[in-house]
């Protein structure tokens, strides 16, 4: 939580020994405090897609050989579709001893189970579908995703925030003219940031138009959200 205060000047003694200080805005009418939240939509700059294998194989070792060799498919294809070295990053590797709990006997090993993961950051939206399709052509068999995302924020935070001030404000006059004030005063502001997932939108103009047949893919838009807590003092 980022949290901002009035400017106040002090003046400390010469000669007085360092020491912690707290520095308290006193107020002297009535105060009301009140939270804010605004989200601006606006479309997403960024996608994450996990993708990964599962093996199995009657002894660990095989398992992990075969997973080794199946991820080096998977990473070499995201690689050949120009995706940087930096924007794939391992998100998950188990190892687990499978088995057979059925019949209500004792349990009856099957196999030794490998998962390796990892995560994709793309860059270009447009690629999504296509990316998808190179993957399980690659031999990925656990996919999930595309998460969307708004990379490049400051825009949309500084936008949700002017919003939310300014709303913060108009309700504080608001309150302050029905308790018989005239203005107020500003003591506090804190906000806190959110993110949203898509939005949904109407088929965009490159999918429905165009005769590709990957898998189709569509960002819609994403939420930037803040909540503002501002603290007014209400003054005659």
């Amino acid at each position: 939580m980022n949290r901002y205060a009035l400017p106040i000047l002090a003046v400390a003694a010469l000669a007085a020994p360092a020491q912690a200080a707290e520095v308290q805005i006193q107020s002297q009418g009535p105060v009301v405090e009140l939270t804010v939240n605004e989200v601006v939509y606006s479309a997403p700059d960024v996608a994450q897609i996990g993708a990964g294998v599962q093996t199995r194989a009657p002894t660990a070792q095989e398992a992990v050989r075969q997973n080794a060799a199946a991820m080096e498919k998977v990473v070499a294809q995201l690689r050949a579709l120009g995706i940087a070295r930096g924007d794939i990053q391992t998100s998950n590797f188990n190892l687990n001893a499978q088995y057979d709990y059925r019949d209500g006997t004792a349990p009856r090993f099957v196999a030794y189970e490998v998962n390796n993961q990892v995560q994709v950051k793309l860059r270009d939206l447009e690629r999504a579908g296509e990316v998808l399709d190179a993957l399980v052509a690659a031999g990925a068999n656990n996919i999930y995703g595309p998460n969307f995302m708004l990379e490049a924020d400051a825009e949309a935070k500084a936008e949700a925030r002017g919003n939310a001030f300014k709303n913060g404000r108009m309700m504080a006059e608001e309150y302050a003219r029905m308790a018989g004030y005239n203005g107020v005063r500003l003591l506090e502001v804190s906000e806190t940031f959110q993110s949203y997932g898509p939005r949904p939108q109407l088929a965009s103009r490159a999918v429905a138009e165009s005769g590709d047949a990957s898998t189709p893919i569509e960002p819609g838009e994403v939420g930037t959200g803040v909540t503002v807590t501002v603290k007014y003092e209400m003054s005659r």
